[in-house]
């Protein structure tokens, strides 16, 4: 049953076509209610002849009863029950084999088809019950009890079957049903509750009032021997056993498999996969379990979708530490960072000679060779500056060895858009230091940055890299705190005094672009 999203093979799938679904709903439909029927026959037919005590029907008076009119009666009631209810009840999810969505009349009358079904069974047997019971007062005024009882507690068995066995039949057409529409957010059928009710009426309360009732009747008439007593009894407590097991599991299997497919759901999203969903085909609270699922899931789903595209936006780094933490703080704290800045030479002039179109798709290039090198070796880009990006190693998650890695990506990056960006160059800077990294701004609008003197130093590196061989260079400070392997690839070139600054400032320069 689980591995259907309608609880069992024998439905088939949620998007079988839809002369498919009438086919398999009619079969199963037919199939259902002729089995409840013949529980019911059967039932009725063992306890008049063996069970209850009392005198035979079987009499001479009461032979064309027993093969004309009961017999007509059955052909009758099957050929209305059956072949006209059905038909009715297809009648009603018409809707189906139009392939349109239903109106909400159409809607509340398909899912209320398994109780008109009920009451459709329940009619015909009563008046079963009513005209037999007649017939054996006139005729046979002693049997009346037999008869009453007996063909009243069988239409009780069979209107529950009938019940349980029709809402199985029609899981389909329920689910196009309740998808068609808004989500249910109350039970639009009889809860479950009811069916427990129904189930315990059904397979203990009435028999074992029937097996009361037998044991009184015999008390009550005195001829009845011990021995035949106790095989009514015994015979008795043989059809309670069965039916009520029968009853009970119809019920469990309606009530459990919404349950199954919901389980089965969830654990597809524990595993991470947002795309699970439900196929809501109970009209009960069990569906409205299902659809709580089904919005439950939308949610996350769109949670995620925010949370990609702020990640986007910020840097999924930044995006992380905003959804953990709790609190938001403006201000922040004091870490030691490693600063790239890169910047496209020439953007002036590539603008001017290039349609904006064509610009647009030269940057986005750029950036993502930017990115993907930021990323790869740890860093998070802070901010994108029209044809320049700021990346920071360091914060907001901390990381061994910054300066190594902001070096390293530079290198890496600096081999990249030569050969993947050839309409343009860009100057990349690096420097290393303390800085404050936290929330800048106001309360209501704020961005999370890196303010001191390493940001600005990297971004006057940057302008001096343009005029370096290679458009590579860093401090002589990221390079000695760097790991010993990614500083032996780089060397001191110049010692310059950079614009705004007041010290001078070591520069270096990859190895490779020097020699």
């Amino acid at each position: 049953m689980s591995a259907s999203p309608l609880g069992s093979w024998l439905l088939g799938s949620v998007n079988q076509r839809n002369t498919v679904l009438r086919l398999r709903v009619q079969l199963l439909l037919t199939a259902t209610l002729v089995i409840a029927n013949l529980v019911g026959i059967v039932a009725v037919v063992t306890l008049v002849t063996v069970v209850l005590p009392g005198p035979s029907v079987f009499v001479g008076d009461l032979t064309l009863v027993h093969f004309v009119a009961l017999p007509a009666y059955i052909v009758f009631a099957l050929a209305v029950g059956i072949v006209w209810g059905t038909r009715r009840a297809l009648r009603t999810m018409r809707w189906v084999l139009e392939g349109r969505p239903p109106t909400e009349p159409e809607r509340r009358a398909t899912l209320r088809v398994p109780i008109r079904l009920f009451r459709l069974q329940a009619a015909l047997w009563f008046g079963g019950t009513v005209l037999f019971t007649t017939i054996y007062a006139l005729e046979l005024p002693d049997a009346v009890f037999k008869v009453g009882f007996t063909v009243g507690l069988g239409g009780l068995v069979v209107c529950a079957n009938a019940y349980l066995l029709s809402e199985f039949a029609l899981r389909p057409i329920a689910a196009r049903a309740l998808s068609s529409g808004p989500a249910p957010r109350r039970r639009m059928v009889a809860g479950v509750t009811t069916r427990v009710l129904m189930a315990w009426a059904l397979g203990s309360g009435v028999p074992l009032t029937g097996l009361m009732l037998v044991a009184l009747f015999a008390l009550a008439r005195g001829d009845v021997s011990a021995t035949q007593l106790s095989i009514n009894i015994l015979v008795l407590g043989g059809i309670i056993l069965v039916f009520g097991f029968l009853i009970v599991l119809l019920m469990a299997r309606a009530t459990v498999a919404p349950i199954r497919t919901v389980r089965s759901a969830l654990a597809r999203v524990q595993g991470g996969d947002l795309s699970a969903e439900v196929v809501v085909f109970d009209g009960t609270e069990l569906g409205l379990l299902q659809a709580g699922f089904n919005r439950m899931v939308d949610g996350l789903r769109e949670r995620e979708r925010i949370r990609d595209l702020f990640g986007r936006h910020v840097g999924h780094e930044v995006a992380t530490e905003a959804l953990l933490s709790r609190d938001i703080e403006l201000g922040g704290e004091v870490r030691e960072v490693a600063v790239l800045f890169v910047d496209v030479i020439g953007s002036t002039t590539l603008a001017a000679t290039h349609p904006p179109t064509e610009v647009v798709g030269v940057l986005n290039r750029f950036f993502g060779v930017v990115v993907a090198e930021v990323h790869e070796h740890g860093g998070s880009v802070n901010k994108f500056e029209g044809d320049a990006a700021l990346a920071v190693f360091g914060a907001p998650t901390s990381l061994s060895d910054p300066e190594g890695r902001a070096l390293a990506a530079a290198r890496s990056m600096s081999r990249r858009l030569r050969v993947e960006v050839t309409e343009c160059e860009a100057g990349i800077g690096v420097a290393a230091g303390p800085a404050v990294a936290g929330n800048i701004g106001e309360e209501n609008r704020y961005e999370y940055t890196v303010i001191g003197d390493p940001v600005n130093e990297a971004a006057r590196l940057t302008e001096l890299a343009k005029s370096v061989p290679g458009r590579v260079v860093a401090s002589m400070r990221a390079v000695e705190h760097a790991d010993g392997d990614e500083a032996a690839l780089w060397t001191a070139i110049d010692e310059t005094t950079l614009r705004g600054r007041t010290e001078p400032t070591r520069v270096a320069a990859p190895v490779a672009e020097v020699t």
